[in-house]
């Protein structure tokens, strides 16, 4: 690991030091290294994505909107090869959150959080994507299709 000197004005290190308390860093560099490798992240090009990740998409949405809980079990159902589990929670009368966790190539899991996300009656959605391990298609492709490490 290199060691790196930054020179921050007073107010972004309290902001830096405010962060790191109170998402319970154990120092300034934790910090300051997981900001920025999701400013790295959030800024890599198509291209500089992972093949393969593992996400989480959460959405909100009006469950009596008209044919919309069929359009998104109809889209979930052309996607089941990605889904790895969900969360359906009533939030109140009107309205519902879903989680989805989702495994595979980056491109399959961005449309289809483009698909459900944009469907009419769906308020908010966000995918958040994590690189897959570096292993994992390798290990699915060795254990005959089935995710899971082989036995050693």
């Amino acid at each position: 690991m290199q060691r790196v000197t930054l020179t921050l004005d007073d107010a972004l290190l309290a902001a830096v030091d405010a962060h790191a308390e109170r998402h319970g860093y154990a120092n300034r560099s934790e910090a300051v290294r997981d900001a920025l490798r999701r400013a790295l992240a959030a800024a890599a090009e198509p291209a500089a994505e992972p093949e393969r990740c593992c996400a989480t998409l959460s959405y909100v949405y009006e469950h009596e909107k008209r044919e919309l809980s069929r359009r998104l079990a109809r889209v979930q159902h052309g996607h089941h090869d990605l889904a790895v589990a969900s969360l359906h929670v009533h939030l109140d009368h009107d309205t519902c959150l879903e989680v989805a966790v989702l495994r595979g190539p980056t491109e399959a899991v961005r449309r289809l959080a483009d698909a459900v996300t944009t469907q009419r009656g769906v308020r908010f959605g966000h995918l958040h994507m994590l690189p897959a391990a570096e292993d994992e298609a390798a290990t699915v492709a060795d254990n005959g299709g089935h995710p899971h490490p082989a036995k050693g």
